[in-house]
């Protein structure tokens, strides 16, 4: 390669020398400089790009290149043969931003401009460089334009070459490249920008029917395809079968191990699941940890045999982290899509949910198909009635209180009443509480019920005259009361404000409540006797393992289940039982009071035994208002 001159390429960037003069078009920049600040910066821009010139001839590229030097013009190489500037282009890395343009004389022993021109065009990262050709006619020749045209140039030069002309036509070609470089810059942009945003919509329409976490179908396209399940059966009359999943040890692992190792045992259920099923099922995450199965084109022996496959295998499977090794098992409702019951589809996956939720109720792990005549779902369905009438009674004041006196049986006194709790329905009649307090205790409502009751029975004995100022009052708790830590102080604080004497107040449980929760019981029990108030075993009887407990039991009174008095009169064995009942009661120095007396006959015998207290319909049925028989 043979360069005019020791000076080397400039590169993009770099400034010329401040001490030589800038004229364009032969006119000093001290006395033309355009006023726009931003045209000037656009043509010190283009003076800054790189501009390659070939001629065969020494003196004229010496020539052009005090041109473009005078100009302002200094990133300048010269080249005397069209090989010379291809090998230099080729082997060099030579970036494509800093050749601005392309001096060449047509007229060159080995490779003349034309074929130059064209060659330089056919390499795609230098097609658009502009490239001014130069001829030795002194004046327009049709043909020598019309060839320097056809093959890619972007100018012609007529010798001899001036300053006023060559000036303006490379501001121009450099101006033409900056251009086309900026358009190439903005289609890039553009052409990945349209990839990305290619990439995001198809990643949107990815989500749109799949799950982000572990890659399966999510609800939503798992209702569609229910859809289908549910026209191919009306249409088609094929059957399909719906499995609702649901994870039992995910909140363990979740909250233990955290929400990285939750959604590793997701992933890996997953996994679990997809080599369960065939290509043809379809198998989706509808919820944090609840999956649903749709088998289509099956019946119930093999959708149930299907659904025992899946359980067996996360049983079997042993989920370790952190050093841990956890069992995970899965609860699984399963309803079947047929010709023979006309459902839609959110219809089965309610049904499936229910028949999960029974699974779970049933010990979980566990595989159940939906019925109707569920004991599960109509708890469920008495549930969803009474839950929005309890709330109701609570906000609107529509409890009552019901009391029904207990006699001393000893002299016949009453100075007992026991608070009833009901409803007041609609149409004002009382609903008793075996309604709705069940309801309560499942749907968490029972501890609003037992402040309610508290609350109001001390009312109304801080209402009571002096006639009744001897009256104590049988207060019925809930199995639950133990759980509720604002209780105990709600009844202190009642007794301060209203200066009750707190032994007016007998607090009743059942015995099985008390049994299953003995040592939190007995704690309650204790401080509402550190009170001063007194405490009653209710359905005394109904468990004979009791009588262990009775030693450690705080109470005072034992109240016989009614089972054991309504038959009293007539049947040997209650009235062993009984006897048995009141012997105990009183080697522990409790009292004890027999329920549901319904005649003179039982009284009598209660008497006999030595029963202290009796109440039931003989003795005065409950009333609102509160009266001695």
């Amino acid at each position: 390669m043979r360069h005019m001159g020791k000076q080397q390429p400039r590169l993009v960037g770099d400034t010329p020398s401040t001490d030589e003069p800038e004229t364009v078009s032969g006119i000093s920049s001290s006395q033309g400089r355009p006023s726009d600040g931003r045209t000037f910066n656009l043509l010190n821009e283009v003076r800054r790009m790189g501009i390659l010139v070939v001629d065969d001839m020494p003196t004229n590229l010496m020539l052009l290149r005090a041109m473009l030097e005078n100009g302002g013009f200094h990133n300048v190489l010269c080249f005397q043969s069209g090989k010379d500037i291809l090998g230099y282009l080729t082997e060099n890395d030579v970036n494509r931003a800093d050749i601005g343009a392309v001096l060449v004389d047509i007229v060159m022993p080995d490779m003349d401009g034309y074929a130059l021109c064209r060659q330089l065009h056919s390499l795609p990262e230098w097609a658009d460089v502009p490239v001014i050709m130069i001829t030795a006619h002194e004046r327009w020749q049709e043909q020598t334009v019309h060839l320097a045209y056809e093959s890619g140039a972007t100018d012609i030069l007529f010798r001899p070459v001036r300053p006023t002309e060559l000036l303006p036509r490379i501001i121009s070609a450099l101006s033409l490249k900056r251009e086309r470089d900026l358009r190439r810059h903005r289609e890039q942009e553009l052409e990945a920008e349209l990839a990305e945003r290619k990439i995001m919509e198809a990643r949107l329409q990815y989500l749109v029917g799949h799950d982000d976490l572990t890659g399966l179908y999510n609800r939503r396209r798992l209702e569609q395809a229910l859809e289908q399940a549910v026209l191919a059966a009306s249409e088609k009359g094929q059957s399909s079968a719906l499995l609702y999943l649901d994870l039992d040890q995910f909140k363990v692992i979740n909250d233990s191990e955290g929400h990285i190792a939750g959604d590793r045992l997701l992933v890996t259920v997953a996994n679990i699941l997809r080599q369960r099923i065939r290509t043809s099922d379809i198998l989706a995450r509808i919820s944090s940890d609840e999956f649903g199965l749709l088998l289509e084109d099956t019946d119930v022996a093999s959708a149930r045999q299907t659904a025992e496959e899946v359980r067996r295998s996360l049983e079997n499977h042993r989920f370790e982290i952190h050093g841990k090794t956890y069992h995970i098992g899965i609860s699984i409702g399963m309803t079947m899509i047929g010709p023979d019951e006309t459902v839609t589809s959110s219809e089965a996956l309610a049904r499936a949910d229910q028949a999960c939720f029974i699974a779970k109720s049933r010990g979980r792990n566990v595989v159940h198909l939906y019925s109707h005549d569920d004991t599960e779902m109509l708890a469920l369905q008495s549930d969803a009635h009474w839950v929005p009438h309890i709330r109701d009674a609570l906000a609107q004041d529509r409890f009552t209180l019901v009391f029904q006196p207990v006699v001393s049986i000893a002299d016949g006194s009453v100075r007992h009443f026991e608070a009833l709790l009901r409803m007041v329905g609609n149409d004002g009649g009382l609903i008793q509480p075996g309604e709705f307090i069940v309801v309560a205790e499942r749907m968490g409502l029972i501890h609003d019920i037992d402040r309610w009751v508290v609350r109001r029975a001390l009312e109304v004995m801080a209402g009571l005259g002096q006639d009744y100022a001897d009256v104590s009052f049988n207060i019925n708790l809930s199995g639950y009361a133990f759980q509720d830590p604002s209780l105990v102080p709600q009844i202190q604080d009642m007794l301060s404000a209203t200066g009750l004497a707190a032994d007016r107040l007998t607090f009743e449980i059942t015995e099985t409540a008390a049994i299953a929760n003995l040592n939190k019981m007995r704690a309650m029990v204790n401080q509402l006797r550190a009170l001063g108030c007194r405490f009653a075993l209710d359905d005394f009887g109904t468990g004979f393992s009791s009588y262990n407990y009775l030693k450690q039991f705080p109470v005072d009174y034992l109240k016989i289940d009614g089972s054991f008095i309504l038959g009293l009169a007539d049947d040997p064995v209650d009235q062993t039982l009984v006897k048995s009942m009141v012997e105990v009661a009183r080697t522990l120095g409790k009292k004890t009071i027999a329920e549901f007396v319904s005649d003179q006959r039982t009284m009598e015998i209660l008497r006999d035994y030595g029963v202290d207290y009796a109440q039931g319909y003989y003795i005065g049925m409950p009333l609102v208002e509160i009266k001695r028989p």
